[in-house]
């Protein structure tokens, strides 16, 4: 099996990154797997994704990163895998309302790869992982005003914020290749103060994580 392992940014794989280099595990040597640093983003990450699936097709793509969570009462460092994601400010607030495209009929709600506007992984390997599936978002724009979180929750009611989720669904989905978006949470939603974050638990255990679903695989 040929898997990617991808992020946005090197940082939230260190852990990893640092086992991979040392093949100190011994799945390492048992695995075809790849690393890819997509950049920052929703397009950055389609960009990066469409040209190394030109180069080889991989049979699995794991996407991991950190997030900003929606729910208070969940434990920052908290990791998700991702059953769904749609692109939250793909839209326009129009008389007090979020409205996608989708809402707005520009886009059929069931156009392929959307289901009911949702970008969804129904794959079985999302079984593989034990780990509580939620609901994701994906922006352009990191959501810092109250109002739009409202908005949001009462939208999509996610679970987790993403600059990149999306971008992995929408392509494995029209390139039919098995996925799994991991997600760590870092800070909450429209949280600004970084004393208040928690990255370093939230990359620990996201590495530990996508560590111990690989050797599942």
């Amino acid at each position: 099996m040929n898997i990617l392992v991808t992020a946005a940014t090197s940082i939230e794989l260190t852990p990893f990154l640092e086992q991979f280099r040392k093949q100190d595990i011994s799945f390492f040597h048992e695995q075809d797997i790849d690393v890819l640093i997509t950049g920052i983003g929703l397009t950055a990450t389609t960009y990066s994704l469409s040209k190394y699936i030109q180069v080889k097709r991989p049979d699995l793509i794991l996407q991991a990163g950190v997030a900003g969570c929606f729910d208070t009462a969940l434990p920052l460092g908290t990791v998700f895998a991702v059953k769904r994601e749609a692109i939250a400010d793909q839209s326009v607030i129009e008389l007090n309302q979020l409205k996608t495209l989708f809402d707005l009929n520009l886009v059929p709600q069931d156009q392929y790869p959307y289901s009911k506007g949702w970008l969804v992984n129904k794959n079985d390997i999302l079984k593989k992982t034990k780990l509580k599936k939620v609901t994701g978002i994906s922006v352009n724009e990191i959501t810092t005003s109250k109002k739009k979180v409202a908005f949001y929750k009462d939208h999509f009611n996610p679970i987790v914020e993403s600059m990149e989720g999306a971008a992995l669904h929408y392509v494995c989905l029209l390139e039919k290749i098995p996925f799994i978006q991991l997600r760590s949470t870092s800070n909450y939603i429209a949280e600004r103060n970084k004393k208040n974050w928690n990255m370093k638990e939230s990359i620990i255990n996201l590495n530990k994580e996508l560590t111990r679903l690989l050797a599942t695989l």
